[in-house]
């Protein structure tokens, strides 16, 4: 068993990637960032200048902002500007009203906003806020995690600056590897690991209240309607696969629903945490079993995260489902061997998915990568495994993590600037 420092320091990264948020993150930090800029004013802002990554204008072009029965970002930021507490990180919104929204829309009507692309931009994750009233102006930047204030000034006063080196928020990083994710989650007293249970709780809320509503795509109907139930069948894995589904439509259409995220998305909170969590119930697991399974599940999205960064031209499905394709193998009595398995299984199926923003169709990739997810539990279950000999799989699964590392990011930097283009240029 890994000693009770090297154990702390997990726990305390997992706390710091697993946190509740309102709304889709890449919008939700921008006006975290106007929030805290704002505040750094005192004052309500008479001007603000908003400059972004291509990522972050990416993840936030089409989806919905919580509470407000708006898209995009200016809402977000004229809500940051008004009404957000930056005490309540990705939950800034959470107090917001009809009558805020209204102001709101009247702050976006009287061009008070400006948003634009950060030129040579040093991170795929990077906001940067100028409010402006009076003769007063004050500067917030986040970079590398969405919650992560780097730079606070005023009137040319620096009252806060973090030593920031890299593309992403290395505070909090450790060394992890299978190995070692495997012996913490395996042999850590199970009080330790508890907590993780919120993250179930919260998104099977978040699960049970899509089904009673109309939201995004409505997967969660579709797959119960009478013709999917003779197409597909009442079973236990289209169960699962239209819960999670619903808490993303949910999400992505902006209901005022806390989730719990995992390393700076709710849809892979969702996606790492649902699928086990309902196989969990459905095979009768133990607690114990449960919090097992979550904790390893979260820790690969982490880990690989860790690796790809926060945002990337990959979709997050594709490492979500990877972490709950671990769990799910868990849950099925699977050995060490069988769980990496059952991962190099899930890195050789649907690798390659791109992001295209947060949107309400990522509950479509979701649903994709959810049953692919069982698929490869499954098929590890049963002691079957992608070879070396085939594609981007190695006989190491941290060197086919690797693999799948240069795809998420060298890879695929120039199809990340090709996306940008198309959704910004199209005939609306």
């Amino acid at each position: 068993m890994l000693d009770l420092t090297q154990r702390q320091e997990i726990i305390n990264l997992m706390h710091r990637e697993i946190v509740p948020a309102i709304g889709c993150t890449e919008p939700i930090a921008v006006a975290l960032c106007v929030a805290k800029a704002r505040e750094t004013l005192g004052d309500i802002p008479e001007k603000i200048d908003v400059f972004l990554s291509k990522n972050i204008i990416k993840n936030a072009m089409g989806v919905g902002i919580p509470g407000t029965g708006m898209i995009g970002l200016p809402i977000a930021i004229a809500l940051g500007a008004t009404i957000g507490k930056s005490a309540y990180k990705l939950e800034v919104l959470k107090d917001v009203t009809m009558r805020d929204v209204e102001y709101g829309k009247r702050f976006i009507e009287d061009d008070k906003i400006n948003i634009s692309l950060k030129e040579n931009c040093p991170d795929n994750l990077y906001i940067e806020v100028h409010c402006h009233a009076k003769d007063n102006k004050s500067i917030a930047i986040i970079r590398g995690a969405h919650d992560n204030i780097t730079y606070l000034a005023k009137n040319n006063q620096i009252i806060y600056q973090q030593d920031y080196i890299g593309n992403e928020d290395n505070s909090f990083k450790i060394d992890l590897d299978y190995d070692k994710i495997f012996e913490f989650t395996t042999e850590t007293p199970i009080e330790e690991l508890e907590f993780i249970l919120d993250a179930a709780d919260m998104n099977k809320n978040a699960s049970i209240i899509s089904k009673n509503g109309d939201y995004g795509h409505q997967i969660a109907k579709i797959l119960s309607s009478e013709i999917a139930n003779k197409i597909i069948g009442e079973n236990i894995l289209n169960d699962i696969i239209s819960s999670t589904a619903g808490a993303c439509d949910l999400r992505m259409d902006g209901a005022m629903v806390p989730v719990m995220s995992t390393a700076g998305s709710g849809n892979q909170g969702i996606a790492a945490t649902l699928p086990v969590t309902l196989f969990a119930q459905y095979l009768s697991s133990s607690e114990d079993q449960l919090v097992r399974a979550l904790t390893l599940s979260n820790l690969m999205v982490i880990y690989i995260k860790q690796k790809i960064g926060k945002l990337s031209p990959l979709c997050g499905c594709v490492v979500a489902s990877t972490g709950a394709c671990c769990g799910i193998t868990y849950l099925l009595g699977g050995s060490k061997s069988q769980i990496s398995s059952s991962a190099k299984n899930m890195i050789a199926s649907i690798t390659g998915m791109i992001c295209d923003g947060a949107k309400p169709s990522c509950s479509l990739k979701i649903a994709t990568s959810i049953y692919t997810a069982a698929l490869s539990a499954l098929m590890a279950i049963e002691n079957k495994v992608v070879s070396h000999h085939e594609g981007i799989i190695d006989n190491d699964l941290e060197k086919t993590i690797n693999n799948l590392t240069i795809i998420g990011t060298k890879g695929m930097q120039e199809i990340d600037n090709v996306i940008l283009d198309i959704m910004t240029n199209k005939n609306n």
